[in-house]
């Protein structure tokens, strides 16, 4: 056993199995993994299933394909909310991993469109269950001193996830010619081996990961805290005298009878959430969350091919670039965990916003002016980097921060599904905006958003950071 320091019989930091904690953390952190995956492999493959389904010329279509997913990551995410505490945390993480599995290989035979749309939404189902999942079940077995970097695990594993789609689909297209006329190219890839096969494989490609993640699951223990909550105190005591020892054991358990106690007989109604105290509160998570999704990052990711295309970049080398963007994604990801107990939540949020606003605005300026090529790639990376070190982690810190202790799995839960509802809302409408305002117009509308976010952020949004979850709650309930 790896030892910290000792332990004072208080809970607080002591002698801990560090492997074995580190290690269900890390197969607990694969949902978060096969979530930034099965997340922007659609974005890769695009180029190659859209001539194949006829899709070429039917922009509702077009978004409807590429956001179908959020469905079922709405509907899997509210699932798992409900079913995780019937069920437990390590049953729904085995479930979520046989749906990644299973709908992989199912999108990637689709023979018919409506056949595709249906697997993806399956597939989103897994998604929404692991975005609630995985955080949740580290949260409830890591040692409270080291909770923060071992929830921090599942966001690195969410870009690892993103850089390996991107990846795969790289290695996996044949090239594609790039001197192929414009009004040519669906047909030659329609005829392709990309278009025939070629994005079958990317989406099969994460069954490999899906199966690990499963016998992973298999092997990691139920959430003391679930245990505990059910009434099997002996087998959570268990599991946590294999974290830290007996005295941790007991501790611990005694902690989370009283917690559970204390919780069971103050159950929050949703309809609390009406009192003009709290909605002041919830709609600060709410707000934050659209404007996370409304910052238009996620079109870079999703649309990815026709950003490079429309910057007269080819098939092939359209590829390469969307695998550099998960790089630089990766990157400033670890710039914020590193960062966001030093510098705070409001000041990374503040400069991450004003950074993704002026870069939108630069994208938008180069497309107006129908410039190509490296000025219009530099701009598209920086404001990856703005959205890694500040909209993408730090929403999900201040959502789990803002809310009293109270209402806080309701609120976050009102919180999460205006995301992915947001989300939904993003990723159908960029091709129609693209459409009628044109490049240049879509971005800028980003851009005029993330100037209200900054705003917002400025007026509404307080520093959280080194302050108790106690502290904040009566800083922000009066």
């Amino acid at each position: 056993m790896e030892h910290g320091r000792a332990y004072d019989g208080d809970g607080g930091p002591g002698s801990y199995n560090l492997v074995y904690v580190w290690l269900i953390s890390l197969v607990a952190a694969m949902g978060g993994l096969l979530f930034g995956y099965d997340w922007v492999v659609i974005g890769g493959a695009k180029p190659f299933f859209q001539p194949f389904f006829g899709l070429e010329h039917d922009k509702a279509l077009q978004g409807w394909a590429n956001s179908c997913a959020l469905v079922g990551c709405l509907l899997g995410s509210i699932a798992s909310g409900v079913l995780s505490d019937r069920f437990g945390r390590k049953r729904l993480l085995l479930a979520a991993a046989f749906i990644f599995a299973v709908s992989s290989v199912l999108t990637g035979r689709a023979s018919t469109f409506d056949a595709f749309v249906l697997w993806r939404i399956l597939g989103g189902v897994a998604i929404g269950m692991a975005s609630n999942l995985s955080p949740m079940y580290i949260a409830e077995v890591a040692p409270a001193h080291m909770r923060g970097r071992l929830v921090a695990i599942n966001q690195f594993t969410i870009v690892i996830g993103i850089v390996a789609a991107q990846t795969v689909n790289w290695l996996i297209a044949q090239p594609v010619p790039g001197d192929i006329a414009k009004d040519a190219l669906p047909d030659f890839i329609r005829a392709s081996w990309n278009g025939q096969h070629g994005w079958r494989w990317m989406f099969i490609a994460v069954t490999a990961p899906s199966l690990l993640f499963f016998i992973g699951s298999l092997c990691i223990p139920e959430s003391p805290r679930w245990l505990v909550k059910n009434g099997m105190a002996a087998g959570a005591r268990d599991v946590l005298a294999r974290i830290g020892g007996g005295a941790y054991a007991d501790a611990q358990v005694a902690d989370i009878e009283k917690t559970i106690a204390a919780e069971e007989v103050q159950r929050v109604r949703y309809a609390e959430l009406l009192d003009p105290r709290m909605t002041r509160i919830l709609m600060i998570g709410v707000i934050l969350a659209v404007l996370q999704q409304w910052s238009g990052i996620n079109v870079i990711f999703n649309y990815a091919e026709d950003i490079f295309r429309e910057a007269g970049y080819g098939v092939s080398d359209t590829m390469f670039n969307i695998v550099i963007t998960g790089i630089v994604n990766v990157v400033f990801t670890v710039f914020a965990i590193l960062t966001v107990d030093r510098f705070g939540r409001r000041a990374l949020m503040l400069v991450g916003c004003a950074g993704i606003g002026l870069f939108h605005a630069m994208i938008g300026a180069t497309y107006f002016l129908q410039l190509q090529g490296l000025i219009v790639v530099v701009p598209v990376m920086a404001t990856l980097a703005c959205y890694a070190f500040s909209l993408a982690p730090v929403t999900w810190v201040l959502i789990a921060e803002i809310y009293p202790n109270r209402i806080r799995g309701a609120a976050v839960s009102v919180a999460v599904s205006a995301l992915w509802i947001a989300c939904f809302i993003l990723t159908y409408t960029f091709p129609l905006l693209n459409e009628r305002l044109g490049p240049a117009g879509t971005f800028w509308l980003y851009a005029a958003i993330c100037a209200a976010g900054f705003v917002f952020i400025m007026l509404r949004v307080p520093e959280t950071k080194g302050k108790s979850l106690e502290q904040i709650e009566r800083d922000l309930v009066r």
